[in-house]
């Protein structure tokens, strides 16, 4: 039995202190990782600021982390904003003047940026200029402003609903995917040492299995799961352990937490299975519509726990088989 452990980090550091600095310290996205540090190479020796660079894929999987790296790796300044905080031209213009030669300019949620906003990013990211309006009616003048190089890094959970022209003027463009459950037990061991926690093996094996495939998830049950081996246990992570902490939190084996199972049973006993519209599910179980659809709907897909159909949510019969309710015969089910 291998455990690991190391010196304890300030909680109040927790979420900073377990990112990765270096591309080399960034565990899983294995071409991806490739791919950047190829990029990045480059740029370093051709002393051009990186091409611009769009990461996508759902929450937690590290696109901010990445973005953080890349500047370090090419030991340059990082400015970060996030595309609601983007309202005005003006927001914009004031970050992009402000950047120093060779920036990393991260915008997250960049799929929520005002299309004049995206207007404004064209021609600052082909060319670096930006062109600004002075005056106002008849005696308006537009001035254009010469940029430092610099390199956009946007961040999307919801690619499609970037413009194509915004989308296009990212030269290198990636898609992040969920972690299997080896790379995610090598992340838990690697926090686990920055936290001076100690696990074993197994139970490292047992915390990655219920961390939906999320680097993210895992280090938040990771913090729980080290409170309750104080409290409860030795210290020491185990599988023992890290189960029956895991079942406190009411996290299954699945990664369905208390929601997650509410939601199905819902659709099962209360809809007879579905079909069922996405508002009338809302109401059912007393939660918005966006938190239900962006927050829990994707890993219930991706688990085949449902289907989406035009007439509404269906469960299918892995959720009856979760909930250890019988299977009704229905052709639909799956």
């Amino acid at each position: 039995m291998t455990i690991v452990g190391a010196e304890q980090l300030p909680e109040d550091d927790f979420d900073f202190t377990l990112r990765p600095r270096r591309l080399d310290d960034f565990v899983g996205q294995d071409a991806l990782r490739e791919q950047l540090a190829v990029a990045i190479a480059a740029a370093v020796n051709r002393g051009e600021a990186l091409d611009h660079v769009l990461l996508a894929g759902p929450p937690g999987l590290g696109k901010t982390t990445l973005a953080q790296i890349v500047a370090a790796e090419l030991d340059v300044s990082f400015v970060q904003t996030a595309g609601p905080a983007l309202e005005r031209k003006g927001d914009v213009a004031a970050f992009l003047t402000a950047l120093e030669p060779r920036s990393v300019f991260f915008i997250d949620e960049i799929h929520r940026l005002p299309r004049a906003i995206e207007e404004t990013l064209y021609p600052a990211m082909e060319d670096r200029l930006l062109p600004i309006t002075v005056g106002q009616g008849s005696g308006a003048r537009v001035v254009t402003i010469e940029l430092p190089e610099f390199t956009l890094i946007g961040a999307t959970t919801r690619i499609g609903l970037l413009s194509a022209p915004l989308r296009d003027r990212f030269g290198i463009q990636q898609r992040l995917d969920h972690y299997d459950p080896g790379t995610l037990a090598r992340i838990v061991r690697r926090s686990a040492r920055l936290l001076g926690v100690e696990i074993d093996d197994a139970g490292a094996v047992a915390l990655a299995a219920r961390s939906r495939g999320t680097p993210r998830v895992a280090n938040r049950l990771l913090r729980r799961v080290r409170d309750y081996a104080q409290v409860k246990g030795t210290g020491v992570i185990t599988a023992e352990l890290a189960s029956a902490a895991l079942d406190l939190l009411e996290v299954d084996h699945a990664g369905l937490d208390r929601l997650d199972r509410k939601i199905l049973e819902t659709i099962c006993s209360k809809f007879g299975g579905g079909p069922v519209g996405l508002s009338t599910l809302a109401a059912a179980i007393d939660e918005e519509q966006d938190t239900l659809e962006d927050v829990y709907e994707p890993y219930l897909l991706r688990e085949a726990l449902i289907e989406r159909t035009p007439r509404g949510r269906v469960a299918t019969a892995r959720a009856y088989e979760h909930l250890g309710l019988p299977v009704p015969e229905r052709p639909r089910l799956v």
